[in-house]
């Protein structure tokens, strides 16, 4: 069955393996997370689970947002997600969805918005080599020719060029979970994860390695 849960990213620390390695981790505060919704496969088509994350003012959510909250008698969460579930049964609305469903040595998939760098020229965005560096050479970080000339007579689609850098929707698969701690709401993965201090991630169990 598919774990997952929503978290919000703290930022990175070192800690020590059992061999005595040093390990850089990314340590998420994730959960808990209330189940808003099941969806069914005879009402909806597949078997989810819609899990809220961070409670919010009632007055800080919308109108859409608020009825539907009120509809599955939940709090006002600032985020929801939908997880596919292989069965709804063994889960109500109202439950609590804890970063205890992940255990050390478990990999996991995760999911966040990149860092946004704004408008970035081809060096940084497509680490273009560039020209010289010499003076003179009139040639640096320049992105040069662009298409052909009078056939077709345009630049092609998908061409590498300056543009807005950052700020994607990214995934992350086969990050180790270091350690968890329950009482804290607390996971460690291993290595950096996409995203800023204090932004959203979303965890799942990894779909390519398989956890013992």
């Amino acid at each position: 069955m598919t774990r997952g849960i929503i978290g919000r990213k703290l930022g990175m620390t070192q800690v020590y393996s059992q061999e005595g390695d040093v390990l850089p981790v990314t340590v998420i505060e994730a959960g808990p997370c209330a189940v808003v919704q099941k969806k069914t496969l005879g009402n909806d088509g597949y078997n989810a689970l819609q899990l809220g994350f961070s409670q919010k003012k009632k007055n800080k959510i919308n109108k859409p947002l608020e009825g539907h909250l009120k509809k599955h008698k939940a709090n006002p969460y600032g985020y929801l997600k939908e997880f596919r579930v292989e069965k709804v049964d063994d889960y109500q609305e109202g439950d609590k969805i804890t970063v205890d469903a992940f255990n050390a040595g478990d990999f996991v998939d995760v999911t966040g918005i990149s860092k946004g760098k704004g408008f970035a020229g081809v060096v940084k965005r497509w680490g273009f080599k560039g020209g010289p560096g010499a003076h003179g050479s009139m040639f640096h970080r320049a992105p040069g020719s662009i298409g052909a000339s009078a056939y077709p007579s345009r630049v092609f689609k998908g061409r590498k060029m300056p543009g807005r850098l950052g700020g994607d929707r990214v995934t992350v698969q086969n990050i180790k979970v270091v350690e968890v701690m329950p009482e804290e709401n607390l996971i460690l993965l291993k290595g950096a994860i996409p995203g800023s201090r204090n932004g959203v991630v979303i965890i799942r169990s990894s779909i390519k390695k398989r956890n013992d």
